[in-house]
């Protein structure tokens, strides 16, 4: 499978572009279990245009991190074209267009999956974004704005004729945010449109890799993407590529590695943010990363409001000691 000029093997996985979530260091851990193509926290038009520094700083990335993407979002036409020649010069392997975040105050001005309510629209400006940049771009998108109104079956057509390179779908509606079950039904009907010469790639309640192997299997996307289930349990790529090439499901990391792992993460996120954001954006990750551990309630909460990286670390050595056999 290729998306322009890159090449993967069978059953790639990506890690979907989450607002901070995606950042630098929580891309290195997911790059070591395996991802093949990641994104960063996704920019906003405007931010770019006003060299807002934190918005430019979600645009560092890095040599070992390729191929990678950068996915932008905005309503206006001027600014996400003025915003894509931005990007362009960050050297990403593709930019992507952000047509998909559901979120009120995003999708309420018209832009991400606020798009939706206008297709032709959001044609014209993807058309215009390929036209203006040489990298090669994608989309990233919903069902429909919402139940009635799943128009991505023939607004893939339209997109693949605006000169995208590969098409991500998420299997949701902009009015379901994130309840309820996505459907993939709509994402294989437009994989096995015969028109569609793009790959298409599959997003939406991927947790599990016998989940993975199920919608590859089903729908026969080009490749996953996988977003909210690697909050902090990165290792899910690992776990899904294991499974699809031996058909068995690996043990639950043990504890020892789950902290060597929260440790590196932890001085990746710090050289990345200095000491209080580095700590305060590793609060959802390192909730999760032994969420699964019997009587950890209080440890948990010492864990998610300490602010000291210092007895952050001490709290990880803590928990090997108290859990180390699991």
């Amino acid at each position: 499978m290729n998306i322009g000029p890159i090449t993967f093997d069978k059953y790639p996985l990506f890690l979907a572009p989450m607002d901070e979530v995606t950042d630098a260091s929580f891309r290195f851990v997911c790059k070591h279990f395996g991802a093949d193509m990641m994104y960063t926290e996704f920019v906003a038009a405007d931010g770019l245009i006003r060299d807002a520094t934190s918005t430019v700083a979600k645009m560092n990335i890095y040599d070992y991190e390729h191929p990678i993407g950068i996915q932008i979002y905005g309503h206006l036409m001027e600014p996400m074209i003025e915003a894509a020649r931005i990007v362009e010069q960050a050297k990403p392997d593709v930019i992507d267009i952000n047509f998909g975040c559901p979120m009120k105050k995003i999708a309420a001005r018209g832009a991400g999956s606020g798009m939706m309510r206008e297709p032709d629209k959001m044609v014209e400006m993807t058309r215009r974004i390929v036209d203006a940049v040489k990298v090669p771009v994608t989309v990233k998108t919903r069902l429909g704005w919402d139940e009635d109104s799943k128009i991505i079956v023939e607004l893939a057509e339209r997109l693949q004729d605006a000169g995208i390179v590969a098409l991500t779908i998420h299997g949701r509606t902009r009015a379901q945010v994130y309840k309820g079950v996505a459907d993939w039904t709509l994402i294989g009907e437009v994989k096995r449109n015969p028109r569609m010469k793009i790959p298409i790639i599959g997003n939406g309640d991927v947790d599990s890799p016998q989940k993975a192997k199920e919608l590859f299997d089903r729908y026969g996307v080009d490749a996953i993407m996988i977003g909210r289930a690697t909050y902090g349990h990165p290792w899910i790529f690992r776990e899904i590529k294991h499974y699809l090439q031996t058909g068995t499901l690996l043990p639950d990391m043990p504890v020892a590695e789950r902290v060597a792992l929260a440790k590196l993460h932890l001085e990746k996120s710090l050289q990345e943010k200095g000491l209080r954001t580095g700590v305060l954006e590793m609060r959802r990750h390192l909730s999760n990363y032994f969420k699964s551990l019997p009587d950890f309630r209080e440890t948990r909460a010492r864990l998610v409001t300490e602010n000291d990286p210092e007895k952050v670390v001490s709290i990880l050595d803590y928990i090997l000691e108290r859990w180390g056999e699991y």
